[in-house]
């Protein structure tokens, strides 16, 4: 499949809009001195709401191209990783502090969620699959 006009713009805005949202997560909130006097609870909601903004930024730009399974592709990380990061996040509001060790597991696919570069990924994929 050939990006067209149409799906190529919604492509490019959907990845504007990833940008804006990871600059100023990193740039207003964990990048900053102040983010450790914020409870730890709010912090988990910030990051979590975070990363189901970019989510639905996605899902709703990749969801509109015509090959269905980077749509697919893009859910199925989400709403794994999404999954794995809750169960950290629910076990540390509920039991306390986890590891370190986990605690930046849990960071690290976080970052991986927001950051662009698996909606980035997903359309090289998509273009050199397309291409052959």
């Amino acid at each position: 499949m050939k990006l067209y006009n149409s799906d190529r713009s919604r492509w490019i805005g959907g990845l504007a809009v990833i940008l804006v949202i990871y600059t100023l997560f990193y740039l207003l909130f964990a990048d900053r001195a102040f983010t450790y006097d914020i409870p730890r609870k709010l912090r988990h909601v910030i990051k979590f709401g975070t990363t189901i903004v970019v989510y639905f930024v996605g899902t709703y730009n990749l969801g509109k191209l015509e090959d269905k399974w980077m749509s697919q592709v893009w859910h199925f990380i989400h709403v794994s990783l999404l999954c794995a990061i809750t169960a950290i996040g629910l076990y540390d509001w509920a039991f306390g502090m986890v590891g370190t060790k986990t605690k930046e597991l849990a960071a690290t696919m976080q970052e991986f969620l927001i950051s662009p570069v698996l909606y980035v990924a997903m359309g090289i994929l998509n273009k050199r699959l397309s291409s052959k």
